[in-house]
């Protein structure tokens, strides 16, 4: 336990000795004093130190000095007692006259506080050794009048030896006041029973040994500040030193201790999300792949910044999240079933008492069957979505049907547990004080006089109103069920039933102790400003991304002008890196890099937004290109030629966007007669001239990918190599890998071929041409439609190849979805750009034809087909590509959400989810808005799909790709701007003896694929940004823009709305539209807002509008003062005929 100053007058005898030690007031009463204890207390010293060498000896912790002897426990939380302490020390306490207390206010006035004395702490990072000191309260001895004492008094004023010799009976009737005084060896004495009576300032003097004995229930009843202090890494230390800085977050674990925590599995490892709505919620995925970890506030996220790895350790149980409106229905329902049960146990009962039950009739049998069907019942809502069988939902058994008739009789008898809805109706005149009020107020219990402590959800689609474990249990009228589901008092099997059942309405919390891998680039682009104290050597900067901290930054890197005129740089961007951040300071500390420019414009926001995400947008130097052929124009060596098959006389050719300028891939489709067809998919074969290990391959495994902005792209390779020597450009040789099949008219594969080869491309399409060959079949078309044809081959050819194709790609596709495909299609714009000026002067929505569909169905079944062939010839290197299923908790909230709105979805499978989602396809505008609310709503679960090493997964069934749900995916088709797929053309030009087997080891395989998913969500965070640039920039240009939309998610105080046309989503404040009041119910899960429009002109009457999910709506789009920031409204609604 850390060194603190004690208020007990029974000061440690090694502090004390320190103390006088310094010259300080009393120091010779001290010594005389001292030189007085018993052999008693020596005795316990030497046992004490006898026990710390002993555990040093054995180094059962590593890397740390042992101070202290403690008892070791398999419990998740005291279990950290195993780790290494951050160098914590346990004075041997001796006990003191308590007549020789000070007197007097002169006394006490001299009496000047001792400086702390502790061990040397380590901060992480900062190879410096800082003192933690402690000072236990001395006192003046003089003498007090006695009083007279009778009873528990009389306990009080027992001496030490007095209090050791009695027996466990007699200290069991000791007051509170008198346990308080006692010696840690007569603590170390009391039972189980004892120490729970303890008051928190009694454990918190307990030895580490004394807390280690404690029961669980006994720790989760403690404080945070109680409970840390029993933690490695997170000792609180009390400072009296007023040159020290407050301690703002706990010092990080060490790397062996997190190692070690993860080992026994009290920690868990994963990737921080922060929610960019609101920077204090923070989560990882949860260890079990369904729910989420909450991680509360900046100081539980512990200098963690988004997308970082961090080890978590997980709070106890009294501080798990309770969404209050699940737990109400869950109560509710079971309370119903538990009606049920006692009316026909009424009923079983009176027939028994008449004798009609038959005598082959079993009661036991009955009650089982009554039983198995409240399990049914009241987990049907949980196991509708899991996949599971009919038998294995009726196996499950609900604990909380075992709660006793008296618990429910009383239950029954009182009001239902309703929890009263929070106050949320608002007049624009009473705003504030109903804000006010909102925020003080409660959720009671009808006649409780302890309310519930209420936290609102601001995150859209979550559940709302919630509260703590330990909040619902300590309100005054708390109902048998919370009891029940939360008890400690239950055996493992028991534990985990009433664990599932909570999954449905609890949510675990924790806290970061530790972040094993820095995945953000601790850089960001903001505004500086002086700091409000006026300070004359830093300044602090503001990042525009709200989940990145505020920074410290040197004045001296800052314009010198800054604290006289701050105004001429509030619009300026700069670039600040991170460099420190202690666990003293609130701000992070850090260096500003440069000025980008005048915040708002395309390419100063651009330039921050790529350094933040860490894309590297630099030119190839010179010493990378040098293994690149310097001739020009380049053609490949005869001996090269021989070693290929040859296809340059074949009728091949490329479909892509009309600006492409790195064609990697090309098709080519010849009929065989008797209904077969020889389909070839030919990537560019990169690897030829991208040789392993060289500058330019280590610089592009690191890149990994290319990034497509929207005015222009980063290129993962230099431009020779994308667009000339690599690119598959009409009537030029070029290296390719082919994938060859032999296929019947229902796209059945015969036969299939990889090699290298070598092609010419007759003519460079668009997915226009493609698209005009299959709106229009029978069209005469000529060679003026096309782009140049070469080799000699003709239109009709050409259309005659693509038509082939188109029916074989409707066949592939048809198949793909009748085993279980999911395709969740979004808008997605695209912008036209001024030539002069860059600015976005117009924009369009981009949509899949059946020519996109075509290249897309034979790139997929050209990577499914090379990820089985490295998988079988490399089953421990081979790098695929999976998918994981959704977020179960996530899911089965979209399930719920959907039943409410009465449009359910089967979300059993990807395949079902489809089938669902097709049912509601339709023509008019709602049905069509409403599909794409849907689809969006049905993303949100959805996790990212990601590259991995087929050797470091055992499993094979998680190399499944849930989306297209088929066992084994890779990407091999584009390898020109994905590194990903430079590494499947080496394995597989190895799997066909073209080169020698891969050398590098599955860990080496598994770190590349990390980089490849990392830099792979990078670039969909900047193509997206890029965009939401663009079009904030559009709104400001040509803005307002009046455009339907749909809501798609419901709050107190807001609405979120999705642009049909645009494909974006906003959130609507009701505080920012013209109304009256608004008033927010929640109906089970549907939640509905009344808005009461002020009069107008054309309306005299006050107008009431519904918003609920699904309701149409004009939104109103408009710039505001920030830039690059725009907000949304909703247009007054026509009144009611």
């Amino acid at each position: 336990m850390e060194a603190a100053a004690s208020s007990d007058p029974i000061a440690p005898a090694a502090d004390k000795i320190c103390v006088a030690s310094e010259g300080t007031p009393g120091s010779g009463k001290k010594r005389h004093r001292n030189r007085k204890r018993s052999g008693k207390s020596k005795k316990s010293a030497e046992s004490s130190n006898s026990k710390i060498n002993l555990k040093a000896e054995h180094g059962s912790v590593p890397n740390c000095s042992i101070n202290q002897s403690r008892e070791q426990t398999d419990d998740v939380h005291a279990g950290c007692c195993e780790l290494p302490n951050a160098h914590s020390a346990t004075p041997t306490s001796q006990p003191q006259n308590k007549g020789q207390q000070p007197s007097s206010r002169r006394q006490k006035a001299n009496h000047k506080p001792r400086e702390k004395v502790g061990s040397d702490v380590v901060r992480p990072g900062s190879g410096k050794q800082h003192k933690a000191h402690s000072a236990p309260k001395t006192t003046e001895h003089c003498e007090q009048p006695r009083q007279q004492h009778s009873g528990k008094d009389e306990r009080n004023r027992q001496t030490p030896g007095q209090r050791e010799q009695q027996t466990p009976g007699q200290r069991e009737q000791q007051t509170p006041g008198h346990r308080e005084q006692q010696t840690p060896g007569q603590r170390e004495q009391q039972t189980p029973g004892q120490r729970e009576q303890q008051t928190p300032s009694q454990r918190e003097q307990q030895t580490p040994s004394q807390q280690d004995r404690q029961t669980s229930s006994h720790r989760e009843q403690q404080t945070p500040g109680q409970q840390d202090r029993q933690m490695p890494g997170h000792r609180r230390r009390k400072n009296h030193n007023k040159n020290e800085r407050k301690q703002m977050f706990t010092p990080h674990w060490t790397r062996e201790m997190v190692s070690e925590g993860l080992k026994k599995g009290f920690l868990v490892e994963g990737t921080i999300r922060i929610n960019p709505k609101n920077y204090e919620d923070a989560y990882i995925p949860g260890p079990d792949g369904i729910s989420d970890i909450y991680i509360s506030g900046f100081a539980n996220r512990n200098r963690a910044m988004n997308g970082d790895t961090v080890a978590v350790l997980v709070n106890g149980r009294q501080d798990w999240r309770v969404f209050l409106d699940s737990f109400e229905e869950y109560e509710a329902q079971l309370e119903a079933q538990m009606k049920t049960l006692s009316l026909a146990q009424t009923d079983l009962n009176s027939a028994k008492n008449a004798s009609v039950l038959p005598e082959s009739m079993d009661y036991k049998l009955l009650c089982d069957s009554r039983e198995e069907s409240i399990q049914h019942s009241s987990s049907q809502s949980k196991t509708a979505c899991s996949g599971t069988s009919q038998s294995e939902k009726t196996s499950q058994r609900n604990p909380l049907v075992q709660l006793t008739s008296d618990e429910m009789t009383t239950k029954l008898s009182a009001d239902q547990a309703d929890l009263s809805p929070i106050p949320n109706c608002h007049d624009k005149q009473d705003s504030a004080q109903a804000a006010g009020s909102k925020q003080k107020q409660g959720t009671h219990r009808k006649g409780n006089k302890t309310p519930i402590k209420v936290h609102q959800s601001k995150t859209p689609g979550s559940k709302g109103r919630y509260t703590s474990v330990k909040d619902l249990l300590s309100a005054n009228g708390c109902s048998p069920v919370a009891k029940k589901l939360f008890s400690e008092s239950k055996n493992e099997g028991e534990k985990a039933q009433g664990e599932s059942e909570m999954s449905q309405f609890v949510q675990k919390t924790g806290t970061v102790v530790a972040v094993t891998e820095y995945k953000h680039s601790r850089a960001c682009s903001g505004h500086i400003k002086p700091m409000s104290d006026k300070n004359q050597t830093n300044a602090l900067f503001s990042p525009t991304d709200h989940r990145c901290p505020r920074i410290m930054v040197p004045l001296s890197d800052c314009p010198p002008d800054l604290l006289k005129r701050p105004e001429d740089h509030a619009n300026t961007l700069f670039i600040a890196r991170i460099t420190d951040w202690p666990d003293t300071s609130q701000f992070a500390h850090g260096n500003i890099a440069r000025s980008l420019g005048e915040a708002g414009l395309i390419e100063p926001e651009t330039e921050g937004m790529l350094i933040e995400y860490d894309i590297d947008y630099s030119e190839f130097s010179p010493q990378v290109l040098t293994s690149l052929p310097t001739a020009s124009p380049w053609a490949i060596p005869p001996e090269e030629l021989a070693k290929r098959k040859d296809f340059r006389q074949h009728c091949i050719f490329t479909i892509d966007p009309a600006t492409a300028r790195d064609l990697d891939d090309a098709l080519s489709c010849e009929d065989l007669g008797n209904g077969l067809f020889e389909v070839g998919v030919h990537i560019a074969d990169v690897t030829y001239f991208l040789q392993e290990d060289t500058d330019l391959d280590e610089l592009a495994s690191r890149r990994a990918t290319s990034v497509y902005l929207v005015q222009k792209v980063v290129p993962m390779l230099p431009r020779l190599l994308c667009e000339e020597l690599c690119s598959l450009n009409p009537d030029q040789d070029r290296l390719t890998f082919s994938v060859i099949w032999h296929m019947n008219e229902n796209a059945e594969i015969q036969g299939e071929w990889f090699g290298r080869s070598v092609i010419r491309s007759c003519v460079k399409m668009s997915y226009d041409h493609a698209q005009g060959f299959i709106d229009n079949p029978d069209r005469e078309y000529t060679e003026e439609d096309l782009p140049p044809i070469t080799n000699g081959f003709s239109v009709d050819k050409i259309k005659e190849r693509v038509l082939n194709l188109h029916k074989l790609a409707q066949k592939l596709r048809k198949n793909r979805f009748d085993s279980g495909a999911l395709q969740l299609d979004q808008v997605k714009l695209q912008f036209t750009l001024d030539k002069e000026t860059g600015l976005p002067n117009g924009y369009s929505v981009y949509k899949q034809r059946e020519s996109n569909k075509l290249v897309e169905e034979f790139m997929l079944l050209a990577n499914m087909a090379v990820g089985h062939k490295i998988l079988n010839t490399y089953p421990e290197t081979a790098l695929l590509r999976c998918h994981p299923p959704p977020h179960g908790k996530m899911l089965n909230d979209l399930y719920d959400l959907c039943i409410n709105l009465e449009v359910p979805v089967d979300i059993t499978s990807s395949g079902t989810l489809q089938r669902s989602l097709v049912e509601y396809q339709g023509e008019d505008d709602f049905t069509s808005a409403r599909l794409q609310v849907l689809v969006n709503l049905c993303s949100k679960p959805m996790q990212n799909a990601r590259y991995f090493c087929t050797g470091v997964i055992q499993d094979e069934d998680l190399f499944h790709h849930y989306a297209l749900n088929v066992p084994v995916y890779t990407h091999f088709t584009s390898p020109i701007r994905r590194y990903a797929d430079v590494i499947t053309h080496r394995l597989l030009g190895a799997s066909l003896g073209y080169s020698k087997a891969p050398q590098k080891t599955k860990d080496l395989v598994q770190k590349q694929a990390d980089i490849c998913n990392d830099r792979k969500l990078a670039s969909k965070c900047v193509q997206e940004r890029s965009s939401g640039i663009f079009f904030a920039v559009f709104v400001k240009e040509v803005g307002p823009l009046e455009e339907a939309a749909m809501v798609m998610s419901v709050l107190d105080r807001s609405f979120d709305i999705y642009v049909l046309k645009l494909g974006v989503s906003k959130r609507v404040y009701c505080e920012q539209l013209p109304l009256q009041s608004y008033t927010f119910r929640k109906d089970r899960k549907k939640a509905t807002l009344t808005l009461v429009w002020l009069p107008t002109e054309s309306t005299p009457d006050c107008v009431t509008q519904e918003i609920t999910i699904f309701t149409m709506v004009t939104a109103v789009l408009k710039s505001d003062k920030e830039p690059l920031r725009w907000s949304a409204t909703i247009s007054h609604p026509d009144p009611e005929p």
